[in-house]
């Protein structure tokens, strides 16, 4: 049986006063959003361990998550922290505010103390950097390696394509990957619409000597079979790897296999407006029993479909999503 989120007095009050430009909640300071969403991906990992020994997951950015008060200094929230294996991060050292630009110091500064308390405690942290200036690829690989942080510097933000530079994997090796703390680097790669074809993607991928992939579930609409995913789980040096899979549950994208016509005009309770920068992509009240259950828990669910397909854990999107309902 996996734990059901429980909708409290103050989030069933925003689900009935939401619009698409408001949102009614908690005030600035409170934390039930925070909670909502440390227990959603509490229940995912709950959920995929019991269906695969040894899923991984990983939360990518919402760091602040990881203490009461999202600081460094915060007391550390213990169940949170005990059901994901690494946390993802994104604009680390470069793209927080425009690609190949580095980001600001205070804002590097922050995210690097809060990533450190995660290694600290166990925690694996994947740095994806966005910059595409040979120097700049190569001053993120070194910055993130001085912390310790596994990192990728993907020259596309689209994350549509196998970076041709470096030309072979930062810190590659031939070692076999059974956990994600044995990592040394990993491709992030979940648009694959550049490749003309499934198999093309695939031998693509397979050629390379990353550690971790991270990729879609589908190509076009159709989901990657466990036989697919297997022929991925060899480095080209002959070396195992982890294949993981990438899932948004801070929004719903209308170009999903959940996605129904109608919900343009009658949208579901759980459902938020479109998100201006990400076109498709809509806000969700992400805790909400009717998201969840579309997104794990039964036979039917996102995270049955990513276990069937035999990926070695999920990367999950978007945990940052309680900032936009706080910010309401």
């Amino acid at each position: 049986m996996f734990k059901k989120t429980i909708v409290t007095a103050v989030m069933l009050m925003v689900i009935l006063t939401c619009t698409d430009g408001d949102v009614s909640g908690p005030g600035e300071g409170n934390t039930e959003f925070r909670d909502e969403m440390r227990s959603f991906v509490v229940s995912i990992s709950e959920y995929g361990k019991s269906q695969s020994a040894g899923f991984i997951v990983i939360p990518q950015n919402g760091q602040e998550l990881f203490t009461d008060s999202g600081e460094p200094d915060g007391i550390l929230q213990t169940a949170y922290l005990s059901a994901v294996d690494a946390a993802g991060r994104e604009d680390m050292f470069y793209g927080y505010e425009n690609d190949n630009e580095p980001t600001p110091e205070e804002d590097t500064q922050r995210f690097a103390d809060l990533c450190v308390l995660c290694e600290q405690n166990g925690v694996e942290v994947l740095a994806t950097d966005y910059c595409w200036t040979h120097s700049r690829m190569d001053d993120s690989y070194y910055q993130n390696e001085q912390y310790g942080f596994i990192s990728f510097a993907a020259d596309h933000r689209e994350l549509d394509n196998i970076p041709e530079y470096p030309s072979s994997p930062h810190n590659v090796n031939g070692n076999d990957i059974t956990d994600i703390s044995r990592a040394a680097n990993f491709l992030y790669l979940i648009n694959n619409g550049n490749f003309p074809a499934r198999q093309a993607f695939i031998t693509a991928v397979a050629a390379t000597d990353y550690d971790v992939i991270i990729m879609d579930l589908f190509y076009n609409d159709d989901a990657f079979t466990a036989a697919e995913i297997q022929q991925l789980r060899t480095k080209a040096s002959g070396g195992t790897r982890l294949v993981v899979c990438y899932m948004s549950i801070g929004e719903a994208e209308d170009y999903r296999y959940y996605w129904q016509p109608e919900w343009e005009v009658n949208k579901p309770s759980w459902l938020g407006p479109e998100n201006p920068d990400w076109p498709g992509n809509y806000k969700v009240y992400f805790w909400d029993t009717e998201w969840q259950n579309i997104i794990f828990g039964n036979e039917d669910s996102y995270m049955k479909m990513i276990i069937d397909a035999g990926f070695d854990g999920v990367y999950l999107d978007i945990i940052d999503a309680f900032e936009y309902f706080e910010d309401q």
